[in-house]
């Protein structure tokens, strides 16, 4: 018999419903005494089956001392993270036993963000496992590893020893997107002189993503399936679905230290960094917003969090290409998977955004270090929805980065409107500062601190230094240090350059 069967058995009995259907959205009906703890009436949790019944109550024995399982308001409390690589502690490079084999492979780290937040709270469990697909997630879902239960087993068995109050989620690069497998392809092409990987991708990567979502948007039903059987209304915790940042970007010869791509571990063409960058990453995310607003989960948008601290640059969040030469028969597969994951402090910026996001109250949230302060900010924002573009009212041009480029030094101009990212802008009202669409690290800068009138503006690491800081007045964007001189635009296609301001069209943005 399988096992959903079995599970559709055991909550017939449990709600003695002749109609009741596992994996149904409605709250289970009550077996046993209800929890009216906090005044308001609880259902009971449904009874689990057997196996992990017994799971729960050596687990419940080791946290309290007696199997019992208590009322919610007596229990101690948790946080959870479910999913796969990205969240497990993968490229930690330390991991839990027996995680790192030869057996397990999960490769859970002591520093997953789910350890490291700032939510009070009395356990925290990480679930997650390495090459998780929403397969092991979901509910009758399969077992990765003999001695590891499918996660949203290990979901219910948490959930009736602790009062769990936030559920993570950070899934679907292992669906049809097979991120892990593109980016092992794209740096074995330039190892080999095969060409970059972009122009075999990009033709059906958003067919990939498009896949991809109904699968997440499932695993979070069946989540939240999990938790009402476990006795808890939707709003007793907060279930979280977390994007994905990428690991890596073309900008990595601005850090002043760039030891070579080898050295580092950022092997693969320079175009396939654009690519990944600007286009794979942003679809993947995207979508995974999409199964989030489907679902009614909150959404941590990290797509750009580990903008200009990507591999290579000077203080990365992500490993690069990691081969341990101490393992016999290297390249191992099992040390090799680390590469181009979040690194300890990665999952200190995730720990972070989590923490902020949790208090904030917030349904969707963006999240990244917008000062190149090693430190992430959250905003009450989607990145896509932050951008827009400014265009000039005398020539009708868009502000534009120049190639699409976001290299220090890369000039500001005026160009035909075309709604690329390169003409995407946010202004960061609180810190005054422009940043580009292409990268959160890359903000309009006064070279030199120049404020003179003919200097032509550039992109520059964003510092939040003076002369990156800027001041929308009306139409007009006007130098914090120099409100007499406006950004100008004198003819199309022409550089922009600050002029002293005069009221003319040239000078006004929309």
């Amino acid at each position: 018999m399988t096992r959903t069967r079995r599970r559709f058995r055991w909550t017939i009995a449990a709600t003695a419903a002749a109609a009741a259907a596992f994996g149904t959205m409605a709250a289970a009906s009550p077996a046993g005494a209800a929890d009216t703890s906090g005044g308001a009436v609880r259902v009971a949790s449904v009874p689990l089956p057997p196996e992990l019944e017994a799971v729960r109550a050596a687990e419940a024995t080791r946290i309290y001392g007696d199997p019992a399982e208590r009322p919610l308001a007596a229990r101690r409390t948790g946080l959870i993270s479910l999913g796969d690589s990205e969240i497990s502690g993968e490229g930690v490079g330390t991991y839990e036993p027996p995680t790192n084999g030869p057996d397990n492979w999960c490769h859970r780290s002591p520093d997953a963000a789910i350890h490291r937040t700032g939510i009070p709270a009395d356990l925290t469990f990480n679930v997650s496992c390495s090459g998780a697909y929403s397969g092991n997630i979901r509910i009758g879902g399969s077992k990765q590893y003999a001695d590891e239960l499918v996660q949203s087993d290990n979901l219910a068995v948490k959930a009736r020893n602790t009062r769990i109050k936030m559920v993570l989620l950070v899934a679907g690069a292992n669906d049809d997107l097979q991120f892990g497998p593109v980016m092992t392809d794209c740096v074995t092409r330039y190892l080999t002189l095969q060409g970059a990987c972009e122009p075999k991708y990009a033709p059906g990567w958003q067919a990939r993503v498009d896949g991809l979502v109904p699968k997440v948007e499932q695993t979070v039903r069946d989540l939240r399936t999990v938790m009402r059987d476990a006795g808890y209304a939707d709003g007793d915790y907060k279930l979280v679905v977390m994007g994905y940042p990428s690991p890596i970007g073309p900008d990595f010869r601005d850090n002043p230290n760039f030891p070579g791509k080898l050295s580092c571990g950022g092997l693969g063409y320079d175009s396939d960094t654009v690519w990944g960058r600007n286009t794979a990453v942003p679809a993947f995310e995207r979508g995974m917003r999409r199964a989030a607003a489907n679902t009614g989960a909150t959404y941590l948008d990290n797509s750009r969090l580990f903008h200009g601290h990507e591999v290579c640059m000077e203080d990365p969040w992500a490993r690069g290409l990691y081969i341990d030469l101490s393992k016999p028969g290297t390249p191992d597969e099992n040390s090799v998977r680390q590469s181009f994951h979040p690194n300890a402090r990665g999952h200190a910026a995730f720990a972070s955004c989590l923490t902020q996001l949790y208090s904030s109250g917030l349904r969707e949230a963006g999240c990244a270090d917008v000062d190149s302060a090693g430190t992430p900010t959250l905003f009450p924002l989607a990145w896509d929805d932050a951008y827009r573009p400014l265009r000039n009212e005398a020539t009708g041009n868009c502000a534009d980065v120049s190639g699409a480029a976001s290299a220090n030094g890369t000039a500001v101009l005026g160009w035909d409107c075309h709604g690329g990212r390169n003409q995407g802008w946010w202004y960061d009202s609180a810190r005054r500062t422009l940043h580009t669409q292409l990268t959160q690290d890359r903000c309009v800068d006064v070279p030199g601190a120049r404020y003179q009138a003919g200097t032509a503006l550039i992109l520059w690491n964003c510092s939040g230094a003076g002369n990156q800081k800027f001041v929308r007045d009306g139409a007009t964007v006007r130098p914090a240090a120099a409100t007499g001189l406006c950004l100008t635009q004198a003819a199309a296609k022409e550089p922009l350059r600050l002029q002293a301001c005069n009221g003319s069209a040239s000078q006004r943005f929309a």
